[in-house]
């Protein structure tokens, strides 16, 4: 008869499924797998989305609250280009008996996927290595770390532009008229710029890992580098919710210096490609690649 308790044990938790000794799995296996790992994730994102509800208005470990952080760009700003309550306050505007709360759980949530972010990717990771082999394992966590530091990276160049940008926004004309920006549009724009700018800044490791595959090649991407250069500041005044030039002008400049240096990096591969594999670097995509025949 079969231990129930143990069955019962190994469907929960992930450390304790039976192994497969082939390492096959059914597609209902599959599909178990993957709702344990979404199972664990969304806890991961709701004990983060708690932590960052408190955060919020509470100082934790001497840093300071996640809303004086947030609001840092707008209380920058000259006393006469916002809207204020009196000498020294900087407070954003509430319409609705909700709009705090409400607000305050958007962020919240916010924070949460950012501060699970190690949870949920290792979940995300235990369910794909798997099926890798090991050099692919290797490749994968390059390209996770690199996408981290990426996306991170935008995010702080665009916290660091919003104060600029508001600057601009809200001093065209603030002889004439003060903006009291409400609270879900001022940490909608924030928000938003920081996650525009993050995966933008993962455009250069696509192109790279393009190149990897065999899809693009150096030669290509350098007569293609007006045209780039072309897209990145259209795609900067697409993106950028505000509409200022600041940060479709920081945004355009900064996928530029990304773009050229993914090209370079692509470039260092086909050269190293080309000498492990002389004489088909030139070939068409037709043409079949010279073997050299064996003496027997």
């Amino acid at each position: 008869m079969p231990d129930l308790r143990r069955m019962r044990s190994s469907r929960w938790w992930p450390g304790r499924r039976r192994r497969n000794p082939d390492a096959t799995m059914s597609v209902l296996d599959h599909l178990l797998e993957l709702r344990r790992r979404l199972a664990w994730a969304l806890l991961a994102v709701a004990v983060g989305t708690v932590a960052g509800f408190v955060w919020y208005e509470n100082a934790v470990f001497g840093a300071p609250t996640l809303g004086s952080l947030l609001l840092e760009p707008y209380c920058s700003l000259p006393s006469s280009a916002r809207a204020g309550l009196g000498a020294g306050e900087c407070r954003l505007l509430a319409t609705g008996p909700f709009d705090q709360f409400v607000l305050r759980l958007k962020v919240a949530i916010t924070a949460g996927v950012v501060l699970s972010s190690p949870g949920w990717l290792g979940q995300l990771w235990a369910f794909v290595t798997p099926g890798l082999r090991r050099n692919e394992r290797r490749g994968a966590v390059l390209f996770v770390s690199s996408a981290s530091v990426l996306f991170a990276g935008g995010a702080v160049i665009a916290y660091l532009v919003v104060a600029e940008a508001l600057g601009f926004l809200l001093m065209v004309g603030n002889s004439v008229q003060t903006t009291a920006l409400r609270g879900d549009e001022y940490y909608s724009l924030v928000l938003s710029l920081m996650v525009v700018f993050g995966v933008a800044f993962l455009t250069p490791l696509v192109v790279i890992m393009l190149n990897r595959v065999g899809v693009v090649s150096y030669r290509k991407l350098a007569s293609w580098r007006r045209g780039m250069i072309f897209g990145a500041f259209l795609f900067a005044g697409v993106a950028t919710p505000g509409g200022d030039p600041i940060s479709m002008a920081v945004l355009g400049a900064a996928l530029c210096v990304l773009l050229e240096a993914a090209t370079q990096v692509c470039r260092l591969h086909d050269r190293r490609r080309a000498r492990r594999d002389p004489g088909w670097e030139d070939l068409d995509d037709d043409q079949p690649s010279p073997l050299e025949k064996e003496v027997t």
